[in-house]
């Protein structure tokens, strides 16, 4: 049985154009799930598709959600999803050489997925090993979450 994940795709400003390109490559293996991207990034993510879908697609539908720019707040919607259990990928093409005005929502962003064990690529060949493995049309499989009721239900002095 084919699985349909929920996939979020962000990148920095000096990723967008490899997330486009790696999108462009990846086109129809993104259409059979549900997509989820921050700001600018969703607007390329859909005009990618849009362009990919014309050429070799004509009746290819596609399901994405924009939520706010980074900055301005989608870094922690996304976050948001993740500890709510809506996200079961994340695609985070970031710029390791430049400081970004929002550093610590992506630290956020990063923790929140690694705690709740959301599946995490950081670059184009983590991205391109996590979309070409068996395990992402699976449908039996769940990553495993570490319970916190102990955390959760501890004693506070």
């Amino acid at each position: 049985m084919e699985k349909r994940l929920t996939v979020a795709l962000v990148a920095h400003d000096a990723m967008k154009h490899d997330l486009a390109e790696w999108v462009a490559w990846n086109w129809e293996k993104l259409l059979s799930h549900r997509l989820v991207c921050t700001g600018t990034t969703g607007r390329i993510v859909a005009e990618t598709l849009m362009a990919r879908r014309g050429k070799d697609a004509a009746n290819a539908r596609f399901d994405i959600t924009m939520l706010k720019s980074g900055p301005l707040g989608g870094d922690q919607q996304l976050g948001a999803m993740i500890a709510n259990n809506e996200i079961d990928m994340l695609i985070f093409f970031w710029d390791p050489m430049s400081a970004q005005p929002h550093d610590v929502d992506v630290k956020a962003l990063l923790r929140l997925a690694t705690l709740y064990n959301v599946p995490t690529a950081i670059n184009r060949s983590s991205a391109d090993f996590m979309i070409s493995s068996d395990l992402m049309t699976h449908a039996d499989y769940k990553p495993v979450v570490r319970d916190y009721t102990s955390y959760i239900e501890r004693s506070v002095k």
